[in-house]
């Protein structure tokens, strides 16, 4: 296979990832047929699985990818230049405040809407959510350890039992947000934030 078909052979496989992850945000994994996706992407029925082996496969190579974005932004918003460490966390939650509504969020809150129900449908899947979102914990804790040592952060107890409680917080908040439909749980988790993280901003 030359470099310009294998080029062709990624694009095609991550046109159909983003279409995927852009539906299943909103109707979840269970109520979203191969077609959908397909006929989003523009992709022949037959390309499929040629690509993914199975629903499952795509199910967890889409949430591989997804994760790997996600972290990828994470670092960078915990990477900004000229900001405390408290700064930059404050600024993670505000964008998750902003991104992960319960209007269409273009595929940004996948881990939110796929969570629980996927976790009871396949051991890959779930493995890929608790891969993703132990990243994800690990990179907070990290950040509080480090908000701690500049003094940017009051943290009483461990950065990870802090990272842990608040990312569980937020999806939880998340959860709350799409059932109440307003955005008064993300107001509540972000006052319990500043309780944990005591930020001197």
């Amino acid at each position: 296979m030359n470099t310009s078909t294998t080029a062709e052979s990624n694009d095609v496989r991550k046109n159909i990832l983003a279409n995927g992850q852009r539906i299943m945000a909103g109707k979840g994994f269970s109520a979203v047929g191969i077609n959908e996706i397909l006929i989003a992407a523009g992709v022949p029925k037959g390309s499929f699985y040629h690509y993914f082996g199975s629903k499952d496969a795509f199910g967890e190579e889409l949430l591989k990818s997804y994760f790997d974005d996600y972290l990828a932004d994470l670092d960078a918003t915990l990477g900004a230049p000229g900001l405390t460490m408290a700064q930059r966390l404050m600024n993670y939650w505000k964008n998750w405040q902003d991104t992960q509504s319960f209007f269409d969020c273009q595929g940004k809150c996948l881990a939110v809407k796929l969570g629980a129900e996927v976790a009871d449908l396949s051991e890959a899947m779930r493995l890929a959510l608790k891969r993703g979102t132990a990243g994800i914990v690990d990179r907070l804790a990290r950040a509080i350890e480090a908000g701690m040592a500049e003094g940017s952060l009051s943290v009483e107890g461990a950065p990870d039992d802090a990272a842990q409680s608040l990312y569980q917080l937020w999806l939880g908040a998340s959860v709350m947000v799409k059932i109440v439909r307003t955005t008064q749980p993300f107001e509540t988790a972000m006052m319990a934030t500043h309780k944990i993280l005591r930020p001197s901003l």
